[in-house]
């Protein structure tokens, strides 16, 4: 079930829903057991999640989901959760998610980078008029303004996957010291070496790396930031598809335009404003998590922790929709070359009204500059992403 305040949240599907957060969580918990049973510290058993219902009515009492997990499993196994504290549970799970939500994201990302190249190379010779400060300026091509926008999302498409290469475990106890862990090992030989094992072990199982971000929140914010600057490219295109879908303009249009409740036949670029709307709210969102780690006071925070969770969960699946919903938009994108070479033409003596200022005299020639090695520079950088765009 969608939100239905968030049109086409139905898109992320069961990514960061409640149910996948609980599954999450029991996964840490069977790393980390694995790891203890492996080393000899713990019995080995197979963790069945709990009912999702069972969780949440003990969430409240003690603050995190953690707690009422725990005491479920234990009925399960009782060595679950030895040497661990819930903010190594909380934070591994988050990580998870994200993990998968990202995944999601950068499919959709190379969708519309395919789409976009696509149109970059059909109509590098395709003229309009471009526009700064609202008003015609000099002639460009729909081929540099989609290679434009192909430009933006690659680095941001760059950016999430370093960022999703990187995703680390969180294992630090108590404390972020990993005394208990230390504690459980006491008998072998290297108990602070069996300890940092025993973490590497679990990072292996979950496909994660080794960090220590106890109390630095790096790994949030970065994956954060990653994901608002996806948000800006799409709400860059966005916005100039919405633009020059106007009526007035019409050069470009959503193959399929919403609807209206009382206006038959008017079509409305519904996508294009939807990601409109996912920008303008994205920033908030990384805001309130750089808030967070900005107020990280002791070895955990009365708060700052706890407000990271849900806005992980909604940056997350607010982009994997924004994703989503940008790849249908440029791969049905409908492009009107006429009606942006009559507008160009049309307004031929202002578009061309620098090059007389940089000739001196009659004008002539397509006045494009070097619009076709700048789109042929895009393209190659990105295919260093997507090998083969």
């Amino acid at each position: 079930m969608g939100d239905l305040l968030w049109p086409g949240d139905e898109r992320a599907g069961d990514l960061f829903t409640d149910e996948a957060f609980v599954a999450a969580m029991v996964r840490v918990e069977q790393a980390w057991l694995d790891a203890l049973a492996d080393a000899g510290l713990a019995a080995p058993a197979t963790l069945a999640p709990p009912a999702l219902a069972v969780v949440a009515a003990g969430t409240e009492a003690g603050g995190n989901p953690v707690i009422p997990l725990v005491k479920a499993l234990r009925g399960q196994a009782p060595d679950v959760h030895r040497g661990l504290t819930s903010q190594d549970v909380l934070d591994t799970a988050l990580v998870l998610c994200l993990r998968d939500a990202m995944d999601r994201v950068l499919l959709d990302v190379e969708r519309s980078a395919r789409a976009l190249a696509g149109l970059a190379r059909q109509h590098r010779g395709s003229v309009m008029a471009g526009r700064t400060l609202t008003q015609h300026a000099v002639p460009i091509t729909f081929g540099l303004k989609a290679a434009t926008w192909l430009d933006g999302l690659t680095d941001a498409a760059r950016e999430l996957r370093r960022v999703h290469g990187v995703l680390p475990l969180q294992a630090g106890g108590a404390a972020g010291t990993m005394a208990a862990v230390v504690e459980l090992a006491r008998e072998l030989p290297d108990p602070p070496g069996t300890a940092v094992q025993l973490v590497r072990s679990a990072a292996r199982a979950l496909a994660l790396q080794v960090g220590r971000w106890h109390t630095h929140r790096g790994p949030l914010t970065t994956c954060g930031d990653a994901l608002v600057g996806l948000a800006d490219a799409l709400g860059h295109l966005a916005g100039d598809i919405a633009l020059l879908s106007r009526p007035e303009i019409g050069e470009l249009r959503e193959r399929t335009g919403g609807g209206s409740s009382t206006m038959p036949g008017k079509a409305n670029p519904v996508l294009s404003i939807l990601l409109r709307r996912h920008a303008l709210a994205a920033p908030g969102l990384a805001a309130t998590l750089h808030v967070a780690a900005a107020t990280y006071v002791d070895e955990r925070p009365d708060g700052g922790w706890h407000a990271e969770w849900d806005t992980v969960r909604l940056l997350a699946r607010r982009s994997v929709v924004a994703a989503s919903q940008a790849a249908d938009l440029l791969e049905g994108l409908v492009v009107d070359t006429d009606r942006m070479a009559t507008r160009a033409r049309e307004d031929a003596e202002t578009l061309r009204a620098e090059q007389r200022s940089m000739s001196g005299g009659p004008t002539d020639g397509a006045y494009l500059g070097a619009t076709d090695l700048i789109i042929d520079d895009i393209l190659e950088r990105a295919a260093r992403v997507w090998s083969d765009l």
